[in-house]
């Protein structure tokens, strides 16, 4: 049963919905759903949610919310990101609570992952 008022779902245009959904698939594993040729949902996945075919992306210099993902091992999944297509953006800083990383998928949508100082 969903929270009540809380976050539920998230969805993110694309420019590439194939290229996005083989990314996902490729670098996390993801499986998606299909609703039509324009839309695709994954669940199971910290946050249910959803990718359109759209002309624009999520981009956080355009004042877009950023997704955040959590890594234990912040340099092997840089690696599984890389190796999937994705783009590395903003390489792995420091910051009060952890070291991230952003990264761009093939559909132009912006994402980070982050790591606790120790790894954990």
């Amino acid at each position: 049963m969903p929270a009540h008022e809380k976050i539920n779902y998230v969805e993110y245009p694309t420019r590439d919905l194939p290229a996005t959904k083989a990314f996902f698939h490729a670098a996390f594993g993801w499986r998606f759903t299909d609703y039509g040729s324009d839309y695709a949902a994954f669940a199971d996945e910290g946050l249910d949610g959803g990718f359109f075919s759209a002309e624009m992306s999520a981009r956080s210099d355009n004042g877009s919310a950023l997704i955040v993902f959590y890594s234990a091992q912040l340099e092997a999944t840089q690696a599984k990101i890389e190796g999937a297509g994705g783009e590395i953006v903003k390489p792995i800083f420091a910051f009060p609570g952890g070291r991230r990383f952003h990264f761009v998928e093939p559909g132009g949508n912006e994402f980070a992952v982050w790591s606790q100082p120790d790894g954990r």
